[in-house]
């Protein structure tokens, strides 16, 4: 029996937690040993993967337009993903990222395989999948964020507006917690939530995410 929604996200999140030492880069700049032109690259990609990944939850929103619980969950993501824009600008200056870099700048690939496979869960996947798939890497995403923060502000000099992209990450999201918790019932009682495939999509999506930092470091 796959248990209550609560029970399903709580078991997904655990079974798909990365190992706390496999993530390269996130410990370098807790401790201030990461260089600032990593740092740099490090906005220069997201200001790929942010918008990109607000155009996969949209979409994601749209298919479940059938399922109210399930789009109102990708709607929250969308919509913070374009507060998460807003505050990048911020810490990508405080990298020295200017418009001529960012327009010049060509990205690796081991960091655009997360939000290409985000993307491809926007048109292939079950949105009730896609939830429980996606939440448990937001919670890897938050923590690795708080880190990101403290060490920016430790080691870096980095004032609460440049630091301000990964404090938003890092809070916690009852709201969208909640909602999961709802679009996963809802699958559950549709029988269209299928255990199997979330966790093959959910282990895919934390391995590029451990990719996007590798190839960072």
């Amino acid at each position: 029996m796959p248990g209550t929604a609560a029970e399903m996200l709580r078991r997904t999140r655990s079974e798909l937690a990365p190992d706390p030492n496999a993530n390269p880069l996130v410990p370098l700049v807790a401790g201030g040993r990461a260089s600032r032109e990593t740092l740099a690259v490090l906005a220069l990609e997201q200001h790929r993967v942010i918008p990109a990944d607000r155009r996969a939850f949209l979409h994601l929103a749209q298919r479940a337009a059938e399922a109210p619980a399930a789009a109102g969950f990708f709607t929250m993501p969308a919509e913070g993903e374009e507060l998460a824009a807003a505050r990048l600008g911020a810490f990508a200056e405080a990298c020295e990222v200017d418009d001529e870099r960012r327009q010049a700048y060509e990205p690796l690939p081991g960091c655009q395989a997360y939000p290409a496979y985000i993307s491809w869960l926007a048109l292939n996947a079950d949105p009730a999948d896609a939830v429980l798939a996606v939440t448990a890497n937001f919670a890897t995403w938050g923590t690795y964020c708080a880190t990101i923060a403290r060490g920016l502000r430790e080691h870096y000099g980095f004032t609460d507006e440049a630091c301000a992209f990964f404090d938003f990450f890092a809070e916690p999201a009852p709201e969208l917690d909640a909602q999961a918790t709802a679009a996963v019932e809802a699958g559950l009682e549709s029988g269209q939530l299928d255990e199997r495939r979330v966790y093959t999509y959910g282990r895919l999506l934390q391995a590029y995410e451990q990719m996007f930092w590798t190839s960072l470091s």
